[in-house]
């Protein structure tokens, strides 16, 4: 069974050790960990349109091949993940692929929207201090778009690796019936 590794982790300047890790947690397991394209299609090229073209169509054909997603959603930049990462999970989820997300704090997304730019009004009506715009206040560490189509929303990568390996050693269990 392969893993599709989605996250920001491309963008690290470890992400080689990263990838590392993920895969061995994930061969613990029994399951194959698969990095993104990026680094392949990217090197000896230009940045640009047909570098970025090549390293989506990459992607998308690596996430049609797995069997599920394993995905770092931890704040990227801001208070939101990295909407690349975002994207593949909606994909996967659109393909019915189980997708088990991590991230590196628990907080919830209201929280961590106050701790970066303040929030006002009261906890029915919250709203961000720089632009005025709702927040969401569902008690959920990410937007819910996000939280709640996957399989959980995990502490480490290697909880969510067990996660994925038992939903899928369930759903290789059924077909075999």
């Amino acid at each position: 069974m392969k893993i599709y590794l989605a996250g920001p982790d491309v963008f690290a300047p470890e992400q080689k050790a990263l990838f590392a890790e993920l895969k061995s947690a994930c061969e613990q397991r029994g399951l194959v960990g698969v990095q993104p394209v990026d680094g392949g299609l990217s090197e000896g090229r230009e940045p640009g349109p047909e570098t970025a073209h090549a390293i989506y169509h990459g992607n998308i054909e690596c996430i049609r091949n797995c069997d599920a997603v394993l995905a770092n959603l931890s704040a990227f930049r801001g208070a939101e993940p990295d909407s690349g990462t975002s994207f593949e999970v909606g994909f996967a989820v659109a393909l019915r692929k189980p997708v088990a997300i991590y991230i590196d704090d628990q907080l919830s997304y209201a929280d961590r929207v106050e701790a970066l730019v303040g929030i006002a009004g009261s906890e029915a009506d919250m709203r961000c201090s720089r632009h005025g715009w709702f927040v969401e206040n569902m008690g959920l560490p990410l937007n819910l778009m996000l939280a709640c189509p996957a399989v959980g929303v995990f502490p480490t990568p290697e909880q969510a690796i067990n996660a994925l390996a038992n939903i899928l050693k369930a759903q290789t269990a059924e077909h075999s019936r």
